[in-house]
């Protein structure tokens, strides 16, 4: 039971279910019982987790290049490269 709930939240919240599915692994494993499904569960909280890390470093780190320009140009409308960056 466990391992599902871990799977279905692997989807839906991944960090969560990526520690439920850990800890119904090594449950189903001390009672020796097949874990096939917290061991998908595992495998996509991971990747997913690891997903959203990556995406949140991406906006951080543009978030902060546009923040940077502007700092850098002061308020006003300026057009860079092709660029319209909106200061102010």
């Amino acid at each position: 039971m466990l391992s599902i709930v871990g799977l279905v939240l692997a989807v839906v919240a991944a960090p969560i279910g990526l520690v439920i599915s850990i800890v119904a692994a090594v449950k189903l494993g001390r009672a020796g019982q097949p874990k096939g499904l917290a061991i998908a569960g595992i495998i996509v909280g991971a990747i997913i987790t690891i997903f959203w890390i990556i995406a949140i470093i991406f906006f951080v780190a543009v978030f902060a290049n546009i923040f940077g320009t502007c700092a850098e140009l002061g308020p006003g409308v300026w057009n860079i490269d092709g660029v319209t960056y909106r200061c102010g």
